[in-house]
């Protein structure tokens, strides 16, 4: 049985897709054995790409807010695995970051996750990884997360990107907060036991 602790340094060391990355290769993910949420998104932007800490940015304390937990838990391994579609930034597009490389999903998650036995749900951030995980694809994010009750007894929780850029999605969809924000509370805080 593979161990998680060479797994990730064998991850961390990986240069697959140097060549397509602007920054180069930086892998940036956490993960523990005792892990009981694992949170899925898409790739490191920059500011996660210089500081090496995932969720490092003005999203990260939107996302953190959300879950209504401190940097403290939100950074305890031993607690959340942090496991991105794409580990390195992929690069700037027309209307913000590139889409994650495609390399890092199929070469790693399926290794990652056979190391976290004790994950009891998972939340997925954004397009890539729902489209990736979720057994049922509804058309659109609105759609997968006013649904999140359909994807949990298979134990995964889908959320819109808490990206600044979302701003205006989620004022105009209040039931997010109203409903499913409070949702995800309730399953997170009962499985981290905060």
């Amino acid at each position: 049985m593979e161990r998680l602790s060479a797994l990730l340094a064998e991850i961390r060391a990986c240069h697959l897709c140097e060549a397509q990355l602007p920054l180069g290769s930086n892998p940036v993910l956490r993960a523990a054995a005792s892990a009981r949420l694992l949170i899925v998104g898409q790739a490191p932007g920059t500011r996660v790409h210089a500081s090496g800490i995932p969720w490092n940015d003005p999203s990260g304390n939107r996302l953190r807010s959300w879950l209504s937990i401190d940097r403290e838990t939100f950074y305890d391994a031993s607690r959340i695995a942090i496991i991105p579609m794409g580990f390195c930034y992929p690069g700037r597009g027309k209307s913000g970051d590139l889409p994650p490389r495609p390399e890092c999903a199929t070469k790693w998650h399926q290794r990652l996750l056979a190391q976290l036995p004790n994950v009891q749900l998972t939340l997925l951030v954004g397009q890539y990884a729902q489209r990736h995980y979720l057994p049922h694809w509804y058309g659109s994010i609105s759609e997968n997360v006013y649904r999140f009750r359909d994807a949990l007894p298979a134990r995964y929780f889908p959320l819109p990107h808490p990206s600044p850029r979302n701003t205006l999605w989620l004022r105009r969809r209040p039931w997010f907060e109203e409903a499913v924000v409070p949702e995800l509370r309730r399953h997170t805080n009962k499985i981290l036991r905060v």
